[in-house]
């Protein structure tokens, strides 16, 4: 209940100083925002204490500790920018983003699917199937290990804005050529992880499967594949910001109409920051899921790893 009742005390009390930031502010603003500034860590700080364990009433407050903190950053965001009247061109305030978020949901829509669904998707598959399955031919074949490895190496240290402006002139302006640079991004590191995981079982677990007759195939499948799982899935979770951020970089060099970057591009040159905001808080709420649900996924199929069960 205390916990609550102070929850209710610093919404209240972030309303207010929003609302008196919009009539003029004043010195009382600014000693409110302090206490409302240490009321929300002592806050943040029990909903974190009190989160925890196997209840779904611990599992809801560990969830509600983020949140909350969020929902303070926002607050505070709009609190400052609006009662020191800093220009949109500089640091529009969220509820100018939210509002443009709304007037632009179409556009928004267009851009997402030109940028995430067509380009993330398809190169974070491509590339992460890529890079698997080179890994498992390296791991078949070791002289590939001394050849290919420094290679792929190589590859994953050039620069985005070096490969984005050739993949544009390979694959064209539309979405082939940003899921390529995806590719290139995501391969290396499923590459190398998966390549770390399959070097996890011991020469006992190896020998057991020997002594049972199992063949490459088999033991592949049955011991080294399950031991790599938590590897793979660093890998995966790894590639999906990295896919995102290189679908969205690839886009500033060549793209139809349409696409998160081209959008960011364009209306930055315009001076339209609302804009601009508003497909970075898509990007970033989509980045944000992307990788959450890969780590759902993760949970479900490594539920008897030790991290898991812990």
């Amino acid at each position: 209940m205390t916990t609550a009742l102070l929850a209710a005390i610093v919404a209240a009390g972030f309303a207010i100083a929003i609302h008196t930031a919009h009539a003029g502010g004043g010195p009382a603003l600014w000693a409110g925002l302090v206490l409302l500034v240490g009321l929300s860590a002592w806050l943040v700080g029990r909903l974190a204490e009190l989160g925890g364990g196997k209840s779904w009433r611990g599992r809801a407050l560990a969830l509600l500790a983020p949140l909350a903190f969020g929902a303070v950053a926002l607050a505070l965001w709009e609190a400052l920018v609006v009662g020191f009247a800093v220009p949109m061109v500089l640091l529009p305030a969220p509820s100018a983003i939210a509002q443009r978020i709304a007037a632009s949901s179409g556009l928004l829509l267009t851009d997402f699917v030109q940028t995430f669904i067509k380009a993330v998707l398809v190169g974070y598959a491509l590339g992460g199937l890529f890079g698997f399955g080179v890994a498992l031919l390296v791991d078949r074949l070791p002289f590939l290990r001394r050849g290919l490895l420094p290679v792929a190496n190589l590859v994953s240290a050039l620069p985005v804005i070096g490969i984005a402006p050739i993949a544009v002139m390979w694959f064209g302006f539309d979405w082939p050529s940003k899921a390529a640079v995806v590719v290139v991004m995501t391969f290396f590191p499923m590459l190398v992880n998966t390549l770390a995981g399959l070097a996890e079982t011991g020469r006992l677990e190896r020998d057991l499967m020997r002594s049972y007759a199992a063949g490459h195939v088999q033991t592949l499948w049955m011991l080294r594949l399950p031991a790599a799982l938590p590897f793979i899935f660093t890998a995966l979770k790894v590639n999906a910001p990295l896919a995102l951020i290189g679908a969205i970089v690839a886009e500033f060099f060549g793209s139809p109409t349409q696409g998160m970057g081209f959008r960011i591009t364009t209306e930055a040159a315009k001076l339209a920051l609302d804009l601009v905001w508003a497909e970075i808080v898509v990007a970033a709420v989509a980045g944000t899921a992307f990788y959450g649900c890969v780590a759902l996924v993760e949970r479900a199929a490594t539920f008897w790893h030790p991290s898991i069960r812990a």
